[in-house]
């Protein structure tokens, strides 16, 4: 069931995400060659506490840690460690919160230095079909012009989008209905209705669409090993069109 919110636990959402944003800023400026994956996470933590709010990810479903760091053929979900980022990484950082009743989450891929010409293009085409998507979060639409809006984008600049792994809805909950699939058509689904809070998410691959996921029972993979890349905002519907979250004005 689609849970509609008012515009007051709108605002609560706001202030939840834009704190994830305020950390994902900071995380970025710590991402550069030679830097644990394991710091990073240290540093959302503590920021995280600082401003009163409760990581999301850390033990949901068992996770063990507060931000998800997948760096190169890592999809999503991938775990904080001793791994040092060298020159050439790419490292999707994936973060959330509680605060206040409700949950923010958003995610990034980011460059370690200098990266090949096809990681920037295909972070680039990640983000924007991101916003591409986000600006099919209207109201009258369908699910699936967010869907399709995503999958267009992509496979235009001649990636795949990720089909195991989707967007979903979140407020009180970080996973509510509906589910958000990087792919589809834009007449199907569910319409879309003021009160919505949407996390749109493409997670798209370098080469096939494929992914399985590691013996960790988190980390998920290329099949292939080729590149992905991740970004995710959590956007409301509203009468005067999207609403992003988890931007930072």
């Amino acid at each position: 069931m689609v849970i509609l919110k008012l515009p007051e636990e709108i605002e609560k959402a706001r202030a939840s995400n834009k704190i994830v944003a305020e950390i994902l800023n900071k995380i970025k400026e710590k991402v550069k060659p030679g830097i644990k994956t394991k710091d990073l996470n240290k540093l959302a933590e503590e920021i995280a506490d600082k401003r009163g709010a409760r990581p999301a990810f850390k033990g949901y479903r068992g996770f063990p840690y507060a931000l998800c760091t997948s760096v190169n053929e890592e999809v999503v979900h991938g775990m904080p460690s001793d791994r040092v980022l060298v020159e050439g990484d790419i490292i999707g950082l994936d973060f959330g919160i509680y605060y206040k009743g409700f949950f923010g989450d958003a995610a990034v891929t980011l460059p370690v230095g200098k990266i090949s010409h096809n990681a920037a293009r295909l972070i680039e085409a990640t983000k924007k079909s991101l916003h591409e998507g986000i600006a099919q979060a209207r109201t009258g639409n369908r699910l699936g012009a967010i869907s399709a809006a995503v999958q267009n984008t992509v496979e235009a600049s001649g990636f795949s989008v990720v089909r195991d792994y989707v967007g979903h809805g979140i407020g009180k909950n970080l996973h509510e209905d509906p589910q958000i699939p990087n792919f589809g058509k834009k007449d199907r689904g569910i319409e879309l209705k003021s009160g919505m809070i949407l996390a749109i998410e493409p997670m798209v691959n370098e080469k096939d669409y494929k992914v399985k996921v590691l013996q960790d029972g988190w980390t998920v993979v290329t099949v292939d090993g080729g590149l992905s890349a991740h970004f995710e905002h959590t956007v409301a519907i509203t009468d005067d069109g999207p609403y992003i979250l988890s931007e930072i004005n």
